[in-house]
């Protein structure tokens, strides 16, 4: 079940979002001030990329939490509210509640993604 939403993930839009987040780690990488945040975006883009089967572990300390303030004050929050809107629109339909879910789970990750880790679910 897990390979066919990630397919349909992929399919349905999560290839594109997932090169926009590796496209806009590797800008962010140029700068040596933008690597800390480049490496947060490729994170979002392995997550956007394979969603299903994969949960995100929150943890971290006073650094973590200062870089998350400051992601989500500069540009967290449209990240956000971009995954909102389509969890919200996913689950409109029955057949979309899946593909809302985990929308709705890297809407979470992309307003503070600072000290969280990505793994997979056994």
């Amino acid at each position: 079940m897990r390979t066919l939403g990630n397919i349909l993930w992929l399919v349905l839009g999560g290839a594109g979002i997932a090169v926009s987040w590796f496209v806009l780690g590797l800008l962010l990488c140029v700068t040596i001030v933008g690597i800390p945040l480049g490496l947060q975006c490729f994170k979002m883009g392995w997550l956007t990329l394979l969603p299903f089967g994969q949960t995100v572990v929150y943890g971290g300390g006073v650094v973590q939490f200062t870089g998350n303030i400051l992601w989500a004050v500069t540009f967290g929050w449209m990240f956000a509210v971009g995954y909102f809107i389509a969890g919200v629109l996913n689950c409109i339909t029955i057949i979309g509640i899946p593909f809302g879910i985990q929308s709705f789970k890297m809407m979470k990750l992309a307003f503070a993604p600072f000290g969280a880790t990505v793994v997979p679910v056994y």
